[in-house]
């Protein structure tokens, strides 16, 4: 065969294969475009292709769990009635407990499994917020007398005590290890032993950077104190423009509350009052947040309160005014659609916050609204599909790292250090710019 007819013959197979390699790609395309964009984005990403992630939670001693709550209960006069939890905005460990004791679990990120050498993970379900406020009055001197006097310090060296006996606890170092510690306060004296493990809390506030972070750790919602609003979105009905009710006078970032009273006590369309928990105070704040656009959301002695969650089961709009605040299930939450964000250094400024709050057209407080009743959900703690789901979800995100951790703790070696070396990202190095 001559060179031309060699020539001829391969260009023509060449021109065969790339036209092939055309129409197999075209076609791809093409039954690629006919699935629905957010199918695509599920067949990567969507959390239900993944088997549930096994959760074990230690049978603890009684006195770390259900005592915690007989000890409250006597502290106030005794048992009057079943034991059952006190309501209170750091509930958040009641209601994992509940979830993972209820028969018949369906649909959740996790699963409950009874044998330990089967977990993933371990929940250590200390009652760690009650147990800081077990005694309505603590003694003075901070001074316990043994015995007589409910201890939250000797209960926390306790577990730790316990967990450390457990040969699952001592195998990873803890690294796969769950703790509830929402209110502020909690595990504060055994928090440097347990900051291995994932930490479910409230915010940053009390932590360092190399005890606490967004990477490791879960941010949970408080538990809201008022009543959901359960009409539909509108203003006919909110004739109040802004409205706050609670503490003025709070510690460390909280200062800013008394300076927002000064500037906007006097405010028409505005009310804002003083007032502490109780059942009457509450019953004025779900009336004050059902009949208000928007809701004052300021610091307290953390970056975060339990008012903002109120807000948003009230559907009244959140004006966030804390420079420092983390928020939960903010990978599927846009914020910016549901609140209004202020800088302190601008809300007190005499004139700035209502001027800007006055400029909100209707429409926008509309749209406002209709996000906040579609993420309602995730900060209901009763709802089936709600808060404890979106908790379980985040902590089973966590088992990449979890798994990352403890094979890097297998060869690392410990080095004294002038400063924490922050093997994660910190949190709480930036402030905010105001946002509506």
């Amino acid at each position: 065969m001559g060179r031309k007819s060699i020539f001829k013959t391969l260009t023509l197979a060449t021109i065969l294969i790339l036209f092939a390699c055309y129409a197999f790609f075209n076609t791809f395309k093409l039954a690629e475009s006919e699935i629905p964009i957010a199918s695509r984005e599920n067949l990567i990403s969507s959390p239900s292709n993944s088997a549930p992630v096994k959760i074990y939670m230690y049978d603890l001693p009684r006195k770390f769990t259900l005592g915690v709550i007989k000890s409250y209960a006597t502290a106030r006069g005794g048992l009057k009635g079943p034991l059952t939890y006190p309501g209170n905005q750091h509930s958040a460990e009641w209601y994992l407990f509940s979830d993972l004791t209820r028969e018949g679990r369906v649909g959740s990120p996790v699963t409950r499994v009874l044998d330990p050498e089967e977990a993933d993970v371990f929940y250590v379900p200390f009652f760690s917020s009650l147990s800081l406020v077990v005694n309505p009055i603590r003694p003075g001197n901070g001074e316990v007398q043994k015995g007589l006097v409910y201890s939250d310090e000797e209960m926390q060296e306790g577990l730790i005590q316990w967990l450390e006996e457990q040969g699952y606890w001592r195998r990873n170092n803890g690294w796969d290890h769950v703790f509830v510690c929402q209110d502020p306060n909690a595990l504060y004296k055994v928090v440097e032993r347990v900051k291995n493990g994932v930490l479910l809390l409230s915010d940053f506030g009390r932590l360092g950077g190399n005890q606490a972070s967004l990477v490791k750790d879960v941010i949970l919602p408080y538990s809201h104190r008022i009543r959901s609003f359960d009409g539909d979105v509108g203003v006919e009905s909110r004739k109040s423009l802004l409205f706050f009710m609670g503490n003025r006078y709070r510690k460390e970032g909280g200062k800013v509350r008394n300076l927002l009273f000064q500037i906007l006590e006097n405010e028409d369309d505005v009310t804002i009052k003083h007032g502490a928990q109780s059942r009457e105070s509450r019953r004025a704040a779900s009336q004050g947040m059902h009949t208000s656009k928007f809701c004052l959301h300021p610091a307290g002695d953390t970056p975060s309160a339990c008012r903002l969650f109120d807000a948003i089961v009230s559907l009244c709009v959140p004006v966030i005014v804390s420079d420092y605040i983390e928020l939960p299930f903010e990978d599927v939450i846009d914020y910016r659609k549901i609140a209004v964000f202020v800088d302190t250094k601008s809300a007190v400024k005499p004139g700035y916050l209502i001027k800007l709050l006055r400029g909100v057209s209707t429409e926008r407080i509309l749209k406002f609204q209709q996000e906040l009743k579609k993420v309602k959900r995730y900060f209901e703690y009763e709802d089936p599909n709600g808060t404890v789901n979106e908790i379980w979800r985040q902590v089973s995100q966590k088992l990449p790292l979890i798994k990352l951790m403890i094979n890097r703790d297998k060869r690392i070696v410990t080095r004294d250090l002038p400063e924490p070396d922050c093997s994660c990202l910190c949190s709480n190095q930036s402030g905010i710019d105001t946002i509506l």
